[in-house]
């Protein structure tokens, strides 16, 4: 089934001459190194093709390459391939109603159907895992440049392969990646991993101000003079809720941020146990089981979350017992 899919995805690829290629809203390394890798394998396979990454950059990521500017000339008879994102309303940048055809590479569970093609795979660490699987399994042509993106993406999602969506495939892939373009992974995690003092300073905050409930949830609001206090956005607020994980006391945890950009609340969910992603579902998020989020527009309704949370984390204590 899935080499079907894929041999129809390559198809689709090959019979385009422009091609926009587009991930979530506030991008995380793997929807950028997902989507700007991609378009480095095609225009490697086919150099006469007009290739467009596009959405709201992030500064943190540039390294891993530019994007592109969106005009209305792109929308006629092109194709769009979205990375990474499992609903229509988070694909950034972009009207997906305009395009002449749309394919969707994505790991997430499924939410809705918006592309002609839809290749989702909840096995799959990332999307840059996809496009790996992609490439190796069409006459795509991969590129060190591109494999080193695919790498960052996939470490980044895995937390370097900690995470239980981790496979035999994932490495099967991986090993295959560094075969056969000989990049140097360890230099990678720089980019990956360095940070401001200012964002450790931080974590420090966070982690003297995590409430946390008998049952087990931790939680905290970040408000927008505390991101002022600490010269920080709210992407990098949210963000920290992965540096938290095996703390004993907490089988759940979030980081609740104030976006004034986007008018909203946004939620960072993680778990060690209890799903946390049907929760989140409920008030209007999604995820993974262990990894989800959620906007917002009140802190009551972040209160009614933080409740719903700490009673899933009551239910599995429960249920471990």
């Amino acid at each position: 089934m899935t080499n079907r899919v894929l041999k129809k995805i390559y198809r689709q690829i090959k019979k385009y001459d422009t091609i926009v290629i587009a991930r979530h809203v506030g991008p995380d390394p793997d929807a950028v190194g997902s989507s700007m890798a991609l378009k480095e394998i095609i225009l490697n396979t086919f150099p006469h093709k007009k290739v467009f990454v596009v959405g709201c950059p992030v500064s943190k990521f540039r390294y891993m390459g530019m994007h592109d500017k969106m005009t209305e000339d792109l929308y006629q008879k092109s194709l769009l391939i979205v990375t990474d994102t499992p609903d229509q309303k988070r694909v950034d940048g972009v009207n997906t109603n305009l395009f002449a055809y749309k394919i969707k590479i994505d790991h997430h569970p499924f939410i809705e159907k918006f592309a002609d093609i839809e290749w989702i795979d909840e096995n799959a660490s990332s999307a840059s895992q996809m496009v790996m699987e992609l490439t190796f399994s069409t006459p795509l042509k991969m590129t060190k440049s591109a494999a080193e993106k695919l790498y960052i993406g996939l470490v980044a999602d895995t937390n370097r392969f900690l995470f239980y969506y981790t496979t035999p495939k994932t490495f099967d892939l991986v090993s295959r990646l560094l075969k056969e373009t000989k990049i140097d992974f360890s230099k990678l995690y720089e980019n990956l991993y360095i940070r401001p003092y200012k964002e450790i300073k931080f974590e420090g905050y966070i982690a003297n101000h995590f409430i946390i409930t008998e049952n087990g949830f931790a939680y905290i609001k970040v408000t927008e003079d505390i991101l002022k206090e600490y010269d920080l956005d709210a992407a990098t607020s949210g963000n920290m809720v992965n540096e938290f994980n095996y703390i004993d006391e907490m089988l759940a945890w979030a980081i609740f941020t104030v976006d004034k950009n986007n008018e909203n609340i946004r939620g960072s969910i993680r778990s060690r146990g209890p799903v946390i992603n049907e929760v989140a579902s409920l008030h209007g998020g999604g995820g993974h089981i262990y990894a989800s989020g959620v906007r917002l527009k009140t802190f009551d309704e972040v209160d009614a979350l933080i409740q719903d949370l700490d009673n899933a984390c009551k239910e599995y204590k429960k249920n471990m017992e």
